[in-house]
């Protein structure tokens, strides 16, 4: 349930930020007790993606691994793209012009 609450709330604040302009063009969600996925894409170009899984379950290590996108079109005319892991080692971004940590 509180994944239902989360996404409806993130899925809001998507359409709240932007301009009365932009529209959604596309939503598809899937929300279960143990995962859920959903899509959304707005007539700017926004595009986000995410599915999440419980994993673990009913143990003390129960934990939600998310894989997810996003990309958008920026002041400059590019498009810039996000994709991501959320897990037990944290949110964990890459993009092409996102900055990398040097090897350690």
């Amino acid at each position: 349930m509180k994944f239902v609450i989360v996404l409806a709330f993130a899925l809001f604040a998507v359409a709240a930020a932007r301009p009365n302009e932009v529209q959604i063009v596309r939503l598809d969600s899937d929300v279960g007790v143990e995962k859920f996925n959903y899509a959304l894409e707005t007539s700017d170009g926004t595009k986000k993606q995410e599915d999440g899984q419980l994993k673990n379950i009913g143990t003390e290590q129960e934990a939600i691994v998310v894989h997810g996108s996003y990309s958008f079109v920026a002041d400059d005319g590019v498009t810039y793209t996000v994709t991501y892991v959320a897990d037990e080692n944290g949110f964990q971004p890459s993009g092409a012009h996102l900055p990398v940590a040097p090897a350690a």
